[in-house]
């Protein structure tokens, strides 16, 4: 048996762990919720102890708080915003809808730790000094989502455009057919597919930023309801100011904190830019894995890096791994934005109850983004190559190439030669090359309407 101590909160006594840096409330929250067995993310964690440093440093200085005491309240926060003491948070995701469980598990960590230095400091009356559950924990899930978007998200975003962007200009000479409905189309340049794809990554690190911004007013300051009620007047503004300075972020007071505190639209709205990054990385991954299907019977325009071998019963097989995972990550991320649109609907009167579901779907959703982005970069595009023999082949051998000779021929022969093309198996270039003088045009005119250069342009 381990040993426990017994600890109290305004609700009586508890048995807490005897190693245990929480107190009374926490282990409460521990008994009553014993649902996924998953607490909110570590980063999480680590902004709401910006949070709390910050604010105690606030308090500090408008003489709310001793500098003794402001400054082991601000030392202990720091502690935790350097990721420490990471195993006394276990509040699990799934608790009380405003947080309030994870609030006081900060709060009571921190004071322990106060204590631990020979400071007593009280977890409610001083380190939660001009607070409330209802506007720390919507700013923890801004502050952490934001930093996670600008340190983890986009710059692997960026990355991936990079990428893309460089095999753009390596294929661009590369010739090949062009496909829509799945279904052969004029030719294009092999560099034009990736650079459309490269700028759909452009574009979705554009939208990560746009979440960014969604993302920068903060709720702090509005304690309970909205009011402020027991705030200081100052104290918002200038502890949002601390952490704009530390974070290098543009945050900034919400203008109403009603709105801020009663409704998580902003959330909403910076993870449908999430969702919408998930769709461009599913059509990117789907993209490169039917342009590399084969090697023999498929399209195989392109050779994927091999990763691992592909099956435990067909030798020699290898799989589109990295880019199966990728779509897998989106269908993830996809279920994600129904959770976060009925977590957004949770929001009744002058408190939405379902934050802290909200932040575990962001945390989840940048941190897969991010890590699908760099894999698929680093384990897959920087190591395509061109089967260029095999591109032109299927050029030479589709009957869309036909669609050049229209306007010199019409469409109705256009469209017999490419009939015929389809029944006899010939390439559309054979078939006109028999009947020139029926088509009304000669050998060099042929050459250069079937130059698949031109049809691609530049």
């Amino acid at each position: 048996m381990k040993e426990t101590r017994r600890e109290r909160d305004s609700m009586g006594e508890m048995e807490v762990p005897g190693d245990a840096l929480y107190g009374a409330s926490t282990a409460r929250a521990v008994e009553n919720f014993p649902i996924s067995g998953t607490p909110l993310p570590a980063g999480f964690i680590r902004a709401y102890g910006m949070i709390k440093a910050e604010a105690a440093r606030t308090n500090g200085e408008l003489g709310l708080l001793s500098a003794e005491v402001a400054g082991a309240i601000a030392g202990a926060a720091e502690e935790i915003a350097a990721g420490g003491h990471a195993r006394h948070f276990p509040v699990d995701i799934y608790q009380t809808g405003s947080g309030t469980s994870t609030n006081m598990n900060v709060n009571e960590v921190i004071a322990h730790l106060c204590g631990r230095d020979g400071i007593k400091v009280h977890p409610n009356d001083q380190v939660n000094l001009g607070q409330s559950s209802n506007d720390t924990f919507p700013t923890a899930i801004h502050l952490a989502t934001a930093l996670a978007l600008k340190d983890e998200l986009i710059p692997a975003l960026d990355a991936l455009a990079a990428a893309l962007e460089a095999k753009a200009g390596e294929f661009h000479g590369v010739l090949k057919i062009g496909r829509t409905h799945l279904m052969d189309a004029t030719p294009v340049r092999l560099g034009q597919e990736f650079g459309g794809w490269a700028k759909q990554a452009w574009l979705a690190s554009s939208r990560a930023h746009k979440a960014l911004k969604a993302l920068h007013d903060l709720p702090l300051g509005g304690t309970a309801v909205g009011t402020g009620l027991n705030a200081h007047p100052e104290f918002a503004a200038r502890t949002i100011a601390r952490l704009a300075a530390r974070t290098g972020l543009e945050l900034r007071e919400a203008e109403n904190h009603f709105e801020a505190q009663s409704a998580k639209d902003a959330c909403v709205e910076a993870h449908g830019q999430l969702a919408t990054i998930a769709v461009s990385l599913h059509k990117i991954a789907s993209d490169l894995r039917l342009l590399g299907s084969g090697p023999r019977c498929g399209i195989g325009e392109i050779r994927l890096p091999a990763t691992q071998p592909g099956s435990s019963i067909m030798p020699g097989k290898v799989n589109p791994v990295i880019a199966e995972a990728v779509t897998m990550v989106a269908a993830r991320v996809a279920g994600n934005q129904t959770t976060m649109s009925w977590c957004g609907a949770g929001g009744f009167l002058e408190l939405n109850v379902s934050m802290p579901l909200i932040a575990a779907c962001l945390f989840e959703s940048i941190a897969l983004l991010a890590n699908a982005a760099g894999a698929l970069r680093s384990k897959c595009v920087d190591g395509i190559v061109a089967n260029e023999e095999r591109c032109r082949e299927l050029i030479e051998y589709s009957l869309s190439m036909v669609t050049s000779l229209v306007p010199k021929i019409g469409y109705d022969k256009a469209a017999a030669i490419a009939k015929e093309s389809v029944a006899t198996g010939r390439t559309v270039r054979e078939l006109c090359l028999e009947r020139l003088g029926e088509l009304g045009i000669n050998a060099e005119e042929l050459d250069v309407a079937l130059d698949p250069a031109s049809m691609a342009g530049g």
